[in-house]
């Protein structure tokens, strides 16, 4: 466990790409020690209708790497990288947008290395529900996995949300044996051991860009 304080955590869990240790296996205890704190997590009706696939097999992380690297790939082009930079006036976060998706490539390219991966999902397709029942079900998964990403930066596991293989879902599916039409994925959380610990404080555009108080 790292001597992190709450606030800490809070503010240090980063989306971790470029010092991810593909050499390192993760324990399958320590996943699941993560995995215990994070079904502590609020969950909407009490319903707890979420299911985590956790693969630390060699032979599974890189099939569905290979898949991630693919869509990725397919995705970001160097025009498209070339025209979104340049729509965004400020240089400053110009620059840093574009340091954040050299490290996105950089992940994309060794995803197939990455020794454990994490696939949430939630029981159902929720194509065309009502939004009620969309927050409900999304609120509780999306919760539950950043408590287990929580719980894995305390004990010096890298991870970071992606969704870039939902175009893929069911190859994925096939791969990870989840039955397709029963459970509907959510994410892909790639799992390693970090190097180094010592992450900062992210960048964040201005508190009163997004804070409305009494009222909007």
């Amino acid at each position: 466990m790292l001597q992190l304080s709450s606030d800490e955590l809070l503010s240090t869990t980063r989306s971790v790409r470029r010092r991810l240790d593909f050499s390192k296996p993760v324990e399958s205890e320590l996943l699941k020690e993560c995995l215990e704190l994070g079904l502590q997590a609020p969950t909407g009706s009490l319903r707890q209708d979420w299911h985590f696939v956790v693969s630390t097999d060699r032979q599974q992380c890189r099939a569905v790497g290979e898949v991630y690297k693919r869509v990725w790939n397919g995705m970001i082009s160097d025009d498209y990288l070339e025209k979104t930079a340049a729509a965004e006036p400020d240089p400053a976060a110009r620059a840093a947008w574009l340091r954040m998706m050299d490290s996105a490539r950089h992940l994309a390219d060794n995803f197939p290395e990455i020794p454990a991966i994490l696939v949430p999902g939630i029981t159902g397709r929720l194509d065309g529900a009502p939004a009620q029942l969309q927050a409900l079900r999304w609120g509780s998964v999306i919760q539950a996995t950043w408590s287990f990403m929580l719980a894995g930066r305390a004990r010096g596991l890298g991870t970071c949300w992606t969704t870039v293989h939902l175009s893929a879902e069911e190859e994925v599916a096939n791969i990870l044996d989840i039955p397709f039409s029963e459970i509907q994925q959510v994410a892909l959380i790639p799992i390693a051991h970090t190097l180094g610990t010592d992450f900062k404080v992210g960048a964040r555009k201005p508190f009163d860009d997004f804070v409305h108080w009494n009222g909007w």
